[in-house]
C-alpha cells in the first residue's frame, strides 16, 4: 500500500488516541486496547445494553442467514447485544410465508411501516419508531444504553464494540467513523452509514422533534449528521476511525490493512472479502474437537 492511501501501524496509534478524545467525561484510565472475542445468558443488570439494528431488505434472505452465524458466535463478556434484521413492509406472498418462518424460528425481525428505501426516510422510520416499540414498562429503562444503525456488509466484532463503549457516556452520544475519510473532528462532519451508534435519549429526541421530520431525504448518514447538527444533540462524540474502516481493496483514503484493534469492517461486498476477513480474525479458533467432522 501507498502513503496516500493507508496508514501504517505507526500512525494508527497517534490518530487513534486523536479521534478518541473528542468527547467529553471519559475516564483517565481509559486505554486503546480492546480485548478479542450474542449476549450471554447470565447477562446482569449493570451490562451494557445494545441493539444493532441492521438495515436491508425482505429478499435478502442468504445475508440474513449468514449474518445470524456471524453475531450468532460471538459471546461478548458484560453486554447484552440483540441483532435484528430491518426492512419495510413486505409485499411478496413469498415474502409474507418466508419471513414469517424466520421470525417464529429467530425473532429477530423488525418490520417497519414504510415503503423500501435507502434514502428517503427509513432510518428516520427505524430510530422514531424504536420507543413505541420497546418501552413496555415490564423491562429496564431505557430498554438499551446504545442503538446502531449498521449496514448488511459489515462486519462488527462485538467484544471490541462493547469494549470501546464502556468508558463513554451513556447520555448524548454520537459514536462512528467520521465522513469524510481525511476527517478526523466528529463535531464538524458526521459518521459513516457503515454503522453508527447513538444514546437512547437521542433515539427519543428523533421520535419527538420535528427536524428530523422535516428533512428525511438525502444520503442518510448525511442527512442524520445534520439532525444532529441542528438539533444541537451529542455533546459527547466518539470517532471510532482507524478502529472502523472499509476492506483494503481497492485502496482509498477509506481503507486500510485488516488488524487486531478492528471494531468494524466495511465494504464486505463479496463472499471471498468475508472468508478472508473471517480467516484474519481467525473467528473459528473455538471449534470443539470432535468425531463428528474433520477440518484441516
Amino acid at each position: 500500500m501507498n502513503e496516500g492511501t493507508s496508514i501504517n501501524e505507526v500512525r494508527f496509534d497517534k490518530l487513534l488516541k486523536f479521534g478518541r478524545c473528542a468527547f467529553s467525561n471519559i475516564p483517565s484510565n481509559f486505554s486503546n486496547s480492546f480485548s478479542d472475542h450474542v449476549s450471554p445468558s447470565n447477562s446482569s443488570s449493570e451490562d451494557i445494553r445494545i441493539l444493532i439494528g441492521i438495515l436491508t431488505l425482505p429478499d435478502q434472505y442468504q445475508r440474513r442467514h449468514f449474518l445470524r452465524l456471524i453475531y450468532g458466535t460471538q459471546s461478548p463478556v458484560g453486554a447484552k447485544i440483540d441483532v435484528k434484521f430491518v426492512f419495510c413492509n413486505l409485499t411478496k406472498e413469498d415474502q409474507k410465508v418466508l419471513v414469517a418462518l424466520e421470525i417464529m424460528r429467530y425473532d429477530d425481525i423488525i418490520i417497519l411501516d414504510c415503503k423500501e428505501n435507502m434514502n428517503k426516510g427509513k432510518t428516520y422510520t427505524y430510530f422514531s419508531s424504536l420507543p413505541e416499540m420497546l418501552n413496555d414498562g415490564d423491562g429496564p429503562n431505557p430498554p438499551y444504553h446504545y442503538v446502531m444503525k449498521a449496514d448488511d456488509d459489515a462486519y462488527f466484532r462485538l467484544d471490541n464494540l462493547v469494549e470501546s463503549l464502556r468508558p463513554l457516556p451513556r447520555e448524548d452520544l454520537y459514536y462512528g467513523y467520521v465522513i469524510p475519510c481525511p476527517s478526523m473532528d466528529p463535531f464538524v462532519h458526521y459518521m459513516s452509514g457503515m454503522g453508527y451508534l447513538i444514546s437512547w435519549d437521542i433515539v427519543e429526541w428523533i421520535k419527538d422533534s420535528d427536524i428530523p421530520k422535516n428533512h428525511l431525504e438525502g444520503p442518510e448518514d448525511k442527512v442524520f449528521g445534520d439532525w444532529i447538527r441542528d438539533g444541537h444533540r451529542a455533546k459527547n462524540r466518539f470517532n471510532a476511525k482507524w478502529s472502523m474502516y472499509n476492506y483494503p481493496e481497492p485502496p482509498t483514503r477509506c481503507t486500510h490493512e485488516l488488524w487486531p484493534d478492528t471494531v468494524a469492517v466495511h465494504l464486505l461486498k463479496t463472499q471471498e472479502k468475508w472468508i478472508r476477513t473471517l480467516k484474519f480474525f481467525n473467528v473459528t479458533e473455538n471449534l470443539k474437537p470432535s468425531k463428528l467432522y474433520h477440518i484441516p
